[in-house]
């Protein structure tokens, strides 16, 4: 078993999983470019069918122009909180690629890619003694059209990376859940030979 962080593990895996959680008390110090980079350096090497890598990062670090804009994407509970972050990500797909021929075609796995570069992202933040939370509450339609974003992409997610600030920043609301989460037990989505329906 494994246990740290008021987590446990029903197996046997490595601490950084329990580790790794999202908070929204960020200490709003700067973070470098050199640093951030690493974070995507980490991304760069997540598996990827057929070798596409489909993903796409659009990020902002505190104290710089794109800061306000990045923030601007997220939706205003979002906002409440990210604004303390050292830097803000949007995350994008690829969802077609070229093939040999010139034919563009459906890329059937590149969330399922794009997935696997943010959690390689995700990891690599708790190495670096930071903290990531994602977001689905953005505006995507907002996302396309500031950031430029052409056909054939799809705005994913946000990410705000930070070092951890005590849970008393937050709003009263916040702070209430302001804790590492639980998961559901294995036999709720881990199936052997058939699919057990909800």
């Amino acid at each position: 078993m494994t246990e740290i962080n008021y987590r446990r593990a029903d197996h046997p895996i490595h601490s950084i999983f329990l580790e790794r959680w999202s908070p929204r008390a960020f200490t709003g110090e700067e973070i470098s470019d050199k640093d951030m980079l690493a974070l995507f350096e980490a991304a760069r090497w997540a598996p990827s069918a057929s070798n596409n890598q489909p993903w796409r990062f659009v990020y902002a670090r505190r104290g710089t122009e794109h800061f306000a804009t990045l923030l601007d994407i997220l939706d205003e509970s979002n906002q409440r909180w990210a604004k303390n972050a050292s830097a803000i990500v949007i995350i994008l797909s690829k969802t077609h690629r070229l093939t040999s021929n010139g034919e563009l075609r459906p890329a059937y796995t590149h969330a399922f890619d794009t997935g696997a570069a943010w959690f390689a992202l995700a990891l690599q933040t708790q190495v670096a003694r930071l903290h990531a939370h994602a977001m689905a509450g953005i505006d995507r339609d907002k996302a396309m059209r500031v950031l430029e974003i052409p056909e054939h992409y799809r705005v994913e997610a946000a990410v705000a990376i930070g070092k951890l600030a005590d849970p008393s920043t937050l709003p009263d609301d916040l702070r209430e859940r302001e804790k590492p989460s639980q998961r559901k037990p294995l036999a709720d989505f881990v199936f052997e030979g058939r699919f057990k329906a909800d």
